[in-house]
């Protein structure tokens, strides 16, 4: 499958956070770092994501805030 988006990250689900209706997934990268997303229930079942299987962080933003 082909996206537009350009900011792809591969890495390892580290954790996966249940709850009723969304799940926060964290991803980890080969540096070490983390991203974390919340995505529903039904699309961690849909995907097949498990704690331990690789995983890609897909970021699509037109606008991104940064402070200091």
């Amino acid at each position: 499958m082909k996206i537009s988006a350009r900011n792809q990250f591969e890495g390892i689900v580290k954790e996966i956070n249940e709850g009723a209706v969304n799940a926060e997934v964290l991803i980890e990268l080969a540096d070490g770092l983390v991203i974390a997303s919340i995505i529903t229930m039904s699309a961690v079942k849909n995907i097949g994501l498990e704690v331990g299987k690789p995983a890609t962080a897909i970021i699509k933003a037109s606008n991104v805030m940064v402070g200091a």
